[in-house]
């Protein structure tokens, strides 16, 4: 496919480092020519200079020939008029970054009337993980898997005590025909191999025949209660922090109508005072406090203690780290941060956060899945901000096929967790095939998607 990316930034740049490995033909648009030399010379791409609001350059490089446009610069504005003037000169599927909320509250207006084909949203996709993770745990996610036998259940290790300290050896005999497909430690998704033990503050993430996990989900949640979150206070009252707040918030109001155990309160410290006006304005049901998220005694008098859960999403990654240590002290049992720089999030995993989300990460899944189309993925599931199951449909000239998997040279982040063939569901093991029509369900951290590219094109070199 021929792909163009208008925005040579952090963005961009991850766009264009997960396509390369996919039989891509890729072009990237940007004003700074110093960085787009410095991008040729990195990867395998054609690079044009200016201004992607000129018309005059869009004809310049043809677009009318390429299949997608990902307008990703630093500006909304920006971003929808290229992308509406890309789709008018003729490309087939235009895509758009927007960030304000205001204009993601019109979105499906300004989708209609710009012509823009899909949009996203770091921010909201960020949100959207978050809430998962801390209301829904992931828990019983049938709706993913087309055939409707499989099912993912996932949990605290403590909740099943009896698989701490085991290898992934001994719990396939402990929990036959279920494979672990990943362990969430520190912050971190772990794919497990053979000799991989669950440690007792791991997060276990488990797949297996439909009935088989609903058994599980019995004996490890009483009552179907997912969740003990009842108080959650938020550092940031920026877009996440908006976002956040109000998915929390609308949350609380419903679950509370129909379970009476249920109710979360919400609290959200923001620095800047024009911030907390609009957040009060805006927000129903949300304590807005105005204030310095790292002063220990504003922390103190608001009860950071007692919180189930504490979020921070300031716009500053060395806040959220210092946050996430300060909250991590005090025993809370989720701590989440918001981090854009690689090297602090993997400081903050060390440090024992319970989930260290990038928000360029999940804009970039999120646009890669658009990208990849309904003929090759039916059907994925974002884990944590930093892998995926995906469910593919298997073709007979793809590399993954007709091999046994222990000769198939999958990266270390790549797991065939399950194979649904007819009415058969296979948990498979390393002589098992991949066979043409199969739906093969895949797990995969973000950072080898352009390795499992390569495996799903066909041996002809083409994608499926």
């Amino acid at each position: 496919m021929k792909i163009a990316v208008v925005g040579a930034g952090k963005l961009g740049l991850k766009i264009v480092n997960a396509l390369v490995g996919g039989n891509h033909s890729i072009t990237v648009i940007d004003k700074n020519e110093a960085i787009l030399n410095k991008i040729s010379q990195q990867y395998d791409v054609l690079v044009a200079c200016g201004n992607a609001k000129q018309i005059s350059l869009l004809k310049r490089e043809s677009i009318h020939t390429f299949d997608f446009l990902i307008a990703c610069t630093d500006s909304d504005e920006k971003n929808i008029v290229i992308a509406s003037f890309a789709k008018k000169l003729g490309c087939t599927k235009v895509i758009a970054r927007v960030r304000d909320p205001e204009h993601m509250n019109q979105m499906d207006f300004i989708k209609e009337t710009m012509n823009i084909d899909h949009i996203v949203n770091p921010d909201l996709g960020i949100t959207l993980e978050i809430y998962k993770y801390l209301v829904e745990k992931y828990t019983l996610t049938n709706g993913i898997f087309s055939s409707g036998k499989v099912s993912l259940v996932q949990f605290k290790a403590k909740r099943l005590p009896r698989l701490i300290d085991l290898s992934m050896v001994e719990v396939s005999k402990v929990l036959p025909n279920m494979l672990v497909i990943a362990l969430s430690r520190n912050g971190k998704i772990i794919i497990p191999h053979g000799q991989t033990t669950i440690e007792a503050g791991d997060t276990v993430y488990l797949i297996g025949e439909k009935n088989q996990i609903a058994e599980l989900h019995r004996k490890v949640y009483e009552k179907g209660k997912y969740t003990d979150l009842q108080k959650v206070m938020i550092a940031g009252g920026g877009k996440t922090g908006y976002y956040l707040a109000d998915k929390l918030s609308e949350f609380g109001f419903y679950l509370a109508k129909r379970l009476s155990e249920f109710g979360i309160a919400v609290k959200i410290i923001e620095k800047d005072k024009n911030r907390c006006y609009y957040l009060s304005t805006h927000l129903d049901d949300v304590m807005v406090l105005h204030g310095d998220a790292t002063d220990s005694t504003l922390l103190e008098e608001e009860n950071l203690d007692e919180m189930d859960a504490f979020v921070a999403a300031t716009g500053l990654d060395e806040e959220n780290l210092l946050l996430a240590l300060i909250a991590k002290q005090q025993d809370i049992e989720d701590v989440i941060a918001k981090v854009s720089r690689q090297s602090y999030k993997d400081l903050i995993e060390r440090m024992g956060v319970d989930m260290v989300l990038n928000p360029l990460d999940i804009v970039a899944s999120n646009i890669l899945r658009y990208i990849q189309g309904s003929k090759r993925i039916i059907s994925y599931l974002l884990i944590q901000g930093q892998a995926e199951i995906m469910e593919i449909i298997a073709s007979e000239d793809m590399k993954l096929a007709n091999t046994p998997l222990k000769h198939v040279k999958l990266p270390d982040g790549v797991l065939v967790a399950a194979i649904h063939r007819g009415p058969k569901v296979i948990i498979p093991n390393g002589d098992t095939e991949i066979l043409a029509d199969d739906k093969v369900t895949i797990f995969c951290l973000l950072s080898d998607i352009g390795e499992l590219e390569k495996l799903m094109t066909t041996k002809r070199g083409f994608l499926l």
